[in-house]
């Protein structure tokens, strides 16, 4: 009886042995001495490639007058030399010249943008875009939208979303893996505030420069007060709108209402009408847009 018990203590011994170093492989610890069933190590998982690339080597510009550096070098013509986004000005460092380089930006940008362009004019600008097959589209459209004669002639929320979902969906059909940056409308408002301080700007508002915003730059009272503000609502619902689709393509970045609240004075104005970005306003402009598509992560 002795000798079957010691030996009954050695097996369980041996058993309880087995399962403690059966469990000890199983448990976590995927330290460097881990191995696979079939006795060879474990190799790492790579990392997943990041699916915003911030260094994009060809850039497509689409939108409106701002994009075209209309009233920026002189009256009533464009200036695309210092677009914000493609343009070749040393005191504006664009976009473009800043992702690739002067040398780059002559050969690999191109700007699609048409002054008094609205957001029913972008499918066919992402159209003429979609040919040159660019890593990065930019996307600046929306004032013009706001900017009528009336506030009822304004583009309807609905329409501009149906406009910006057709020309969203174009692209991606098109080019799966190019980005899209889109800058948010300005504050029409900040700008009716800021150009009525000169007697100049008021006068060739006069001439029929968005006059939703500023037509009677003067009137202070409930009517011109309510109007002002129409459009300000307007402005912010196509802000929504741009976000909101944005957020439903994985290689579309919004600059999180960056160009909305930036507080623009006088010298980031043309001084030729006070409405379209001079300058200094457009290297402001493309600082913005170099940021937010450089980051790590988008700015929500």
């Amino acid at each position: 009886m002795r000798i079957r018990r010691h030996r009954s203590r050695a097996v369980l011994a041996v058993v309880a042995a087995a399962v403690l170093g059966a469990a000890g492989c199983d448990s976590g610890g995927g330290g460097a001495g881990a191995h696979t069933k079939s006795g060879t190590a474990a190799k790492a998982k790579p990392s997943p490639t990041p699916v915003w690339d911030s260094s994009p080597s060809s850039v497509a510009a689409v939108g409106d007058s701002i994009t075209r550096g209309f009233d920026a070098c002189s009256v009533l013509s464009d200036c695309p030399e210092v677009s914000w986004a493609t343009g070749s000005s040393a005191s504006v460092d664009s976009l473009a010249v800043r992702l690739l380089g002067k040398t780059g930006a002559a050969t690999r940008s191109w700007n699609y943008a048409e002054t008094g362009a609205r957001m029913a004019d972008l499918p066919a600008q992402i159209g003429q875009a979609v040919a040159r097959k660019p890593q990065l589209v930019t996307v600046m459209v929306g004032a013009n939208d706001a900017c009528r004669a009336s506030t009822s002639a304004m583009t309807s929320v609905a329409d501009f979303r149906a406009g910006f979902e057709t020309s969203l969906k174009s692209l991606r059909r098109a080019l799966p893996k190019t980005q899209v940056y889109v800058a948010s409308v300005p504050n029409l408002k900040r700008l009716w505030s800021q150009g009525r301080t000169n007697p100049m700007g008021k006068a060739v508002w006069k001439l029929g420069i968005c006059p939703s915003m500023l037509a009677d730059a003067d009137a202070l009272d409930s009517a011109a007060t309510e109007r002002r503000d129409t459009v300000l609502d307007r402005v912010e619902a196509y802000n929504k709108v741009l976000e909101q689709v944005c957020a439903t393509d994985e290689r579309c970045r919004f600059d999180g209402g960056a160009v909305y609240d930036y507080r623009f004075g006088t010298d980031q104005l043309s001084h030729w009408d006070w409405f379209h970005p001079s300058t200094d306003g457009q290297a402001q402009l493309a600082a913005i847009a170099y940021q937010r598509i450089t980051a790590r992560e988008p700015v929500t």
